[in-house]
């Protein structure tokens, strides 16, 4: 029995990236930076890699899509896409998120980064198995201490297209847009109760 065709695409950040992975190899891949307009290009783009691949919507078995953290609107765009194909063609979406693909391929354990807006990071460790904690937002220079930095050794959308193509017999009923794990806050300080007012005075 031939291996699932995956069409694997991401647009949370600057680009518009797509990868058709078929018979275990990459067929086609596309990768164009771009600040905005992912939404009208997307599906062109989509378009021309199965027509170089000599396929068409339906032979699509799984769809793998980004998921960020990224950019909101590039986000929903991605995962917009990925559940109306989904819908259409009666196949698996799975949502990957960007430090799982950027991991791909790398020894563990790591640490993946990521480049967020003006001096932040996002960033997230992995161990011998999964990842070790959600995704983490933070200034470039406070890092805590762990695993020695990797750079991804696979393209970002196709990375999404195999780890979607892995896990395609378990898939999530809808991929959601991956977010940022909140600072651990420090509790708030105990304060005493209001008391309630006394009655009006004379």
């Amino acid at each position: 029995m031939p291996e699932p065709v995956v069409l694997g695409f991401d647009t949370s950040a600057a680009h518009c990236a797509a990868a058709l992975l078929c018979e275990g190899r990459i067929m086609a891949s596309r990768r164009e930076e771009m600040a905005r307009g992912q939404a009208e290009r997307l599906f062109p783009m989509l378009e021309e890699m199965l027509a170089e691949a000599g396929l068409g919507w339906r032979d699509l078995d799984v769809i793998g899509v980004g998921t960020g953290p990224g950019n909101f609107t590039g986000i929903r765009v991605a995962v917009a896409a990925a559940r109306g194909l989904a819908l259409s063609l009666s196949i698996p979406a799975i949502g990957i998120s960007a430090p799982e693909a950027a991991a791909y391929g790398l020894p563990r354990p790591c640490r993946v980064i990521l480049p967020a807006r003006r001096d932040q990071v996002i960033w997230q460790d992995f161990g011998d198995g999964e990842e070790t904690g959600p995704p983490q937002l933070a200034a470039s220079d406070s890092l805590p201490p762990g695993p020695a930095q990797a750079a991804p050794a696979v393209p970002l959308a196709e990375a999404i297209a195999h780890l979607a193509l892995a896990r395609r017999s378990q898939p999530p009923p809808r991929p959601p847009p991956s977010e940022i794990a909140p600072p651990r806050a420090a509790p708030a300080p105990a304060t005493a109760p209001a008391h309630p007012a006394g009655p009006p005075g004379p």
